[in-house]
């Protein structure tokens, strides 16, 4: 053997960089290579079917699942544990035939002679969607183990046995860091109360997605000292609507609260009963059916965001996001009690709101964020009914917010009057912002948009046109129109290139002219 290979540092770098289909050669031919080779074969499982296939084939019966044609003797046993304390993550996900290897796999784990050894020792991650069966309960409980610092759990029904062995999760999985649970809503009903016992003992948890779990569990979440990131989903309730106004602490370590909700109502009184949100950034997601009456909704809208400065840090929160399913017409005004937040950095509105806005209404609201850096209002409109802002507006934005890199808005680019194409910002101009979305907005001349652009950042090298792809289309009219506005936008970014080209010719020039 090359003296090389006898550094046990060169060894796991060959076996961590060799292809996976050649591992099992590696460990068998070469002892040197055996214990790393293996390593790397059984670190990372994405299915349970190695774990059987790794067994005697005379174990089962012909189909090789389900029935045990005998027990385990010790020899099988170090056999199994010679790989699964190997493992550190296992994915397992819903195919066609999942259970027959997961119910073999549950007799395995019954009849496993060691009572406070697990056989995963060393696992670290857990990512199941193969259901809440009780043979799924069966090797659960084998993979709740304190090493565990990751659970990813996905189910649409689960059994008795399973959730018992959810209720069990503070116990066996004390350094638990990252939890996200996800089932069918007929299931929450069921389920919320074995997954709230466990919560209040998961003192480790610094990520947490899943949904309302009553009273009761959102009072255990709020006690997690150590939470930092929160998915709420609060469109089903699992313990019914509401039925006190309790009033809770809030939460006061947050780094990011997600919340969607299907009504203003029930988004509104949960707000309401909480005193405080110390979070750096909010994402709020509008459920579907919460823009069907889309012309009453500016109110609830209106009243649900001037919740917002009442509980939340206004000098902590720093990122706002209103993200919604489809475009509701509103009034900027609407966005108004967002203007206590003075430390703003980031404002998104997506898919939620066609918002009217004039170029004197979009300097009013952007003043009060002087830190702004990212700003998306609006990336597509139903042009004739929405007021937009024209390059006055845009250069009034550039002002008052020097620090913006991002920035998605529709706007009016063929009103130029007062803007001069060879200056059109004067001294005014970012060469901070690198993106910029102006969706479908008005344009006729892509050469007279491309100079402006250019005069107003200098570094932007394209218009992002990403959002033509998920622009609404309502007839072949329309898709023509998508087609020929598109068509303009992609001149303005081939005029946009041409341009950086002659300015990176002229530098160089100057230079050697000095």
């Amino acid at each position: 053997m090359h003296a090389a290979l006898q550094n046990l540092e060169v060894i796991h770098t060959v076996s961590s960089h060799a292809e996976h289909g050649t591992l099992p050669a590696l460990a068998s031919t070469c002892h040197a290579f055996q214990s790393p080779a293996l390593d790397v074969l059984w670190r990372n499982l994405q299915s349970v079917e190695p774990l059987v296939k790794c067994l005697p084939t005379d174990l089962f019966d012909t189909d090789r699942v389900w029935n045990l044609q005998k027990p385990f003797d010790n020899k099988m046993w170090d056999t199994l544990f010679k790989y699964t304390s190997r493992v550190h993550s296992i994915t397992v996900k819903q195919t066609s035939h999942p259970s027959a290897f997961i119910g073999s796999l549950s007799l395995i784990m019954l009849s496993y002679p060691s009572a406070r050894a697990s056989l995963f020792p060393n696992l670290c991650k857990l990512t199941w969607h193969a259901g809440g069966s009780p043979f799924a309960a069966e090797f659960l409980r084998m993979t709740f183990v304190p090493s565990l610092l990751v659970l990813n759990l996905r189910f649409s029904s689960a059994s008795f046995i399973f959730l018992s062995v959810l209720s069990s999760l503070g116990t066996l999985c004390p350094h638990l860091q990252s939890m996200s649970l996800k089932c069918r809503p007929t299931t929450e009903d069921l389920s919320s109360p074995f997954i709230a016992q466990p919560i209040s003992q998961l003192h480790n948890l610094r990520t947490l997605k899943l949904w309302d779990l009553g009273n009761r569990g959102i009072d255990h979440i709020m006690q997690l000292q150590a939470l930092r990131t929160l998915h709420l989903d609060l469109r089903i309730s699992s313990a019914g609507e509401r039925k006190s106004c309790l009033s809770f602490p809030g939460f006061h370590n947050l780094h990011y609260l997600r919340l969607s909700f299907g009504a203003f109502k029930r988004a509104m009184d949960f707000l309401s009963s909480l005193e405080v949100i110390r979070s750096e950034e909010i994402e709020l997601v509008f459920a579907s059916q919460i823009v069907e009456s889309s012309e009453s909704i500016s109110t609830p809208l209106f009243q649900f965001l001037a919740i917002l400065p009442k509980i939340c840090d206004n000098e902590k929160l720093k990122r706002l996001s209103l993200v919604g399913s489809r475009n509701i017409p509103t009034q900027l005004a609407v966005f108004m009690p967002l203007c206590a937040f003075r430390n703003l950095i980031g404002l998104e509105v997506e898919k939620s709101c066609s918002t009217s806005i004039s170029d004197e209404e979009l300097c009013q609201l952007v003043r009060a964020w002087p830190r702004l850096q990212a700003l998306k209002i609006s990336c597509y409109i139903a042009i004739g009914t929405t007021a937009v802002p024209t390059f006055h507006g845009l250069l009034g934005l550039l002002r008052l917010c020097p620090s913006l890199t991002s920035l998605a808005l529709v706007i009016d680019t063929t009103k130029l009057e007062g803007i001069n194409l060879r200056s059109p910002g004067g001294e005014n101009f970012s060469t901070r912002l690198k993106d910029l979305t102006l969706g479908n907005s008005i344009i006729s001349s892509p050469l007279n948009v491309a100079l402006i652009l250019s005069g107003l950042f200098p570094y932007l090298e394209q218009v992002n046109l990403d959002c033509w792809d998920t622009a609404p289309m309502n007839s072949s009219r329309s898709v023509l129109h998508k087609y020929s506005e598109m068509e303009k936008w992609e001149a303005v970014n081939s005029f946009l290139h041409g341009f950086s080209i002659v300015r990176k010719r002229i530098v160089p020039s100057f230079q050697d002219d000095g």
